[in-house]
């Protein structure tokens, strides 16, 4: 049985070349722990390569994957030669599927690298990332030939050629691991001098069993001070270039995600080729011991699916579960994430484990409270001291967001409190519940469960972003002050069904998802009051998305959108500025000047109980639209006491992907107000019925927020005549309140077809002698189950008296004997 994945992989590091040049003696291949290198191929062979584009590309078109970024790495890949890193830069790109993007770079020493290399690079659009450790007396120290001569002067050569206007667009950045002992001034301007566009800064690696040195003369936490010094002069200078350690830290502290793997709580993405086929972990784990990064599979037996599913991939995308407990009462853990996994190994333990803090744990707490501004490095710990966890969320809260005109709205969760009052009582006088419990509801009726839900969400936003425990960041700022000054433009916003599909699994507890939705929303929010805020928003996955009005291709990192009186404008990390969305929210106008959303570029989307459907072709989008104008007409006609409310309250139609072959597949999710999921069916009488019953679910979902309907504790199953299986009350209840629209539309095409012959009258009656059946005992099991409160039983009432009417209605006997061998069948008689 096929078991799902963790997190699509979306980097991967390909090792062309399994030797180097030079003899670094910090490098983690040759000089650690792991020995594999050894006995590997000193060359990738063409035929690995063209295997490892194959499964790349496959990954990305089953996980529709927007960009994958493949690095070029050894070794020292240059070695592989000119020729094989051509066939290996055109082999990933030609396997990626249409709509998926090649990140694609190499990191090299820079010491072999030349003008035809770049020239090259420049054909290939392959970008160049070199290793330096500072000025020469710095670099020296470790990067050096066999021989003991410096390699300073032609890493200088290499940037120097990347720093050329015709090869400056390659340039991706230095890398610089720390020594402690280098100065870190020095170090700071002679990397500044070179103008990279980006700098990272990386701890040499260490384990428990083999730590890094701490001169005594440097203090406690030398690493902390060495990287806020080097802070210091960075924001002094204007922060002249890209730092993904300051920037990650920076960003993790207003609740953004962070940049890099070596510090926060994101999901690692990351799987590394070696030259001899074989899949490996980061390569970092190399220091742990030998073997540490092995997975035991290659590129021609096992899948990159095979691959996310390995034990220790799935260990670094648990988020704050899969931190040792001293890490997860840390005051500091959303920043510091535990550090690098590798970090964390020690074998002393009873057998070895990476369940432990950094054996840098006391630099980091050091350096993020730096930056924070909470004071320096004396009163750190080498390993922090316990502080009390955050709390779990609980099932019922009152929270609203600060500057909200909407009272409070207590929350509900994924359990609520057994025996808990009416959430919001008051809110629908009986005679709307009345109206809705018969199955219908009209436009008032309808917008009573709109607004209910609007201050539901912003209630949900405003819980998940005081559980998040980030403080105040600006985007909640700006939607509080926008709340106040321009309400409309955020009620567009939040009322977008997906706008608090975020706060949803920041509740459930789904912690690796970070705040940029709530900055996302803010964006959105402002481009439509146009009053000129500025607001950061996270960019992964090379595209930025504006909810209620679409995306913009950008670069990942982190882009500036600032909503204007005519428009807006996106200034991405690498300075670009766009005022045009790409990919623009696709909106259908309906008989009567209804219109409806076609929503296929939400992130967020993806709540439903199917998989979505990537963005739509010009044709399958035309499709829709004719589909979705004869389906509203159907609905109009044949679900009148339906359609009003279904206009009132459907926003938007999300495509799924299609089911097996003659299965319709449909949905509704819980925290999705106003928007159904569908794949696009053959016609559209079935497209008007699947639209019908999926609200129903929408509509009754709204009403369970509103008031209880049924006793919460009660844990028994119950059967419902249309499912082999027995599933909780709430799902036997939403199944029949469902099926009273399916029932009354069969219902009203019998009636429509009364006294007329054929196949299309036949069926009709059939499927209405087998709903209308199936709905009534349904309602007589859910009033039966003495669990519902009395409420509930007010509420099967009116399913009863909708349903009464359809019995009593007479059928040709050939129509009653079709629905008995359909029931039969389901029953397995």
């Amino acid at each position: 049985m096929t078991t799902s994945i963790p997190l699509p992989l979306t980097q991967f590091v390909v090792k062309m070349h399994s030797r180097c040049d030079l003899a670094c003696d910090h490098c983690y291949v040759y000089e650690h722990a792991d020995r594999s290198w050894s006995s590997r191929p000193k060359v990738i062979a063409d035929g690995i390569l063209a295997k490892a584009a194959e499964r790349i590309g496959e990954h990305a078109a089953a996980h529709r994957l927007p960009a994958v970024r493949v690095v070029l790495h050894g070794g020292e890949p240059l070695l592989a030669g000119p020729d094989r890193l051509r066939r290996a830069a055109e082999a990933f790109r030609a396997a990626l599927p249409p709509g998926c993007a090649l990140d694609l770079r190499i990191h090299t020493n820079g010491v072999l690298l030349s003008r035809a290399y770049c020239t090259l690079f420049a054909e290939l659009d392959l970008k160049v990332g070199i290793s330096l450790d500072g000025d020469r007396a710095a670099n020296d120290r470790h990067r050096r030939f066999a021989d003991g001569r410096s390699s300073h002067p032609q890493v200088l050569r290499a940037v120097a050629l990347l720093n050329e206007p015709g090869f400056r667009h390659l340039f991706a950045g230095l890398l610089c691991t720390m020594d402690v002992e280098n100065d870190p001034v020095a170090v700071y301007r002679a990397l500044a001098e070179l103008r990279p566009p980006a700098v990272d800064f990386l701890l040499p690696h260490a384990t428990w069993d083999e730590p890094p040195k701490r001169p005594a003369a440097l203090g406690a936490t030398p690493y902390a001070d060495w990287l806020l010094t080097v802070h210091r002069l960075w924001e002094a200078d204007g922060r002249p270039f890209a730092v993904r350690t300051f920037e990650s830290v920076h960003r993790t502290l207003r609740g953004f995600s962070s940049l890099t793997e070596s510090l926060g709580l994101e999901p690692s993405d990351l799987a590394v080729l070696e030259t001899d086929g074989t899949f490996e972990q980061a390569d970092s784990l190399k220091t742990a011991y030998d073997g540490a990064p092995a997975t035991g599979m290659d590129v021609f037996a096992h899948s990159l699916d095979d691959l996310a599913r390995h034990p220790g991939i799935a260990a670094r995308q648990s988020g704050l579960a899969g931190l040792s407990e001293a890490c997860r009462a840390c005051s500091v853990v959303r920043s510091c994430g535990g550090g690098l996994y590798a970090h964390r190994f020690r074998s002393d333990d009873g057998g070895g484990s990476f369940d432990h803090p950094s054996v840098y744990c006391g630099d980091l707490m050091t350096f993020i409270n730096g930056l924070a501004g909470k004071g320096g490095s004396a009163a750190v710990p080498a390993v922090p001291a316990a502080v009390p966890a955050v709390p779990a969320v609980p099932a019922v809260l009152t929270v609203v967001p600060a500057g909200s005109a909407v009272p409070a709205v207590p929350v509900q969760g994924a359990e609520p409190s057994p025996g808990a009052q009416p959430l919001l009582p008051g809110a629908l006088t009986p005679a709307q519940l009345d109206e809705l419990a018969r199955g219908y509801g009209g436009a008032d009726t309808v917008a009573v469960l709109g607004r209910s839900q609007l201050a539901l969400t912003r209630a949900m936003l405003a819980a998940a972003w005081d559980a998040s425990g980030q403080g105040r960041p600006e985007a909640w700022a700006l939607l509080s002050a926008l709340d106040v000054e321009a309400p409309a433009a955020v009620d567009a916003v939040l009322a977008h069904p997906y706008a608090r599909a975020w706060a949803a699994r920041r509740l459930a507890g789904d912690l690796p998802v970070g705040l940029g939705p709530l900055a996302a929303l803010a964006a959105a929010a402002a481009v439509r009051a146009g009053r000129g805020d500025a607001v950061p928003v996270p960019v992964r996955g090379g595209w930025l998305h504006l909810p209620t009005l679409g995306r913009i291709a950008v670069p990942d990192g982190e882009a500036v959108v600032t909503g204007r009186a005519d428009g807006f404008e996106v200034r991405a990390g690498d300075g670009s500025v766009r005022t045009v969305l790409d990919e623009p929210l696709r909106r259908v106008r309906l008989a009567g000047g209804w219109t409806l959303a076609l929503e296929d570029a939400d992130p967020l989307r993806d709540c439903h109980d199917h998989p979505v459907a990537d963005r739509l072709p010009d044709g399958e989008l035309l499709d829709w639209t004719g589909a979705l104008r004869e389906a509203w007409e159907l609905l109009g006609r044949d679900l009148p006491g339906y359609a009003e409310g279904i206009r009132a309250g459907l926003a938007t139609v999300t495509p799924l992907r299609p089911g097996p072959a003659g299965r319709d597949v449909s949905s509704a999710a819980r925290q999705a107000y106003g928007a159904v999921g569908i794949a696009r069916p053959a016609t559209a009488p079935t497209l008007a019925l699947l639209l019908a019953h999926e609200f129903q679910h929408v509509k009754l979902g709204a009403v369970l927020d509103l008031t209880d309907l049924y006793d919460r504790a009660d844990d028994t199953r119950y059967f419902a005549p249309w499912r082999p299986d027995p599933r909780p009350l709430e799902g036997l209840l939403q199944g029949t309140y469902a099926h009273l629209a399916v029932t009354e539309y069969w219902g009203t095409r019998t009636l429509a077809y009364d006294g007329l012959p054929g196949e299309a009258a036949d069926r009709a009656r059939a499927q209405f002698a087998l709903w209308r059946r199936y709905t009534a005992e349904a309602v007589e099991r859910l009033a039966g189950s003495g669990a519902l409160t009395g409420t509930g039983l007010r509420f099967a009432d009116g399913m009863r008296a909708t349903v009464a009417p359809w019995l009593a209605l007479p059928l040709p006997a050939v129509a009653e004997q079709a629905a008995d061998r359909v029931r039969r069948e389901r029953a397995g008689v």
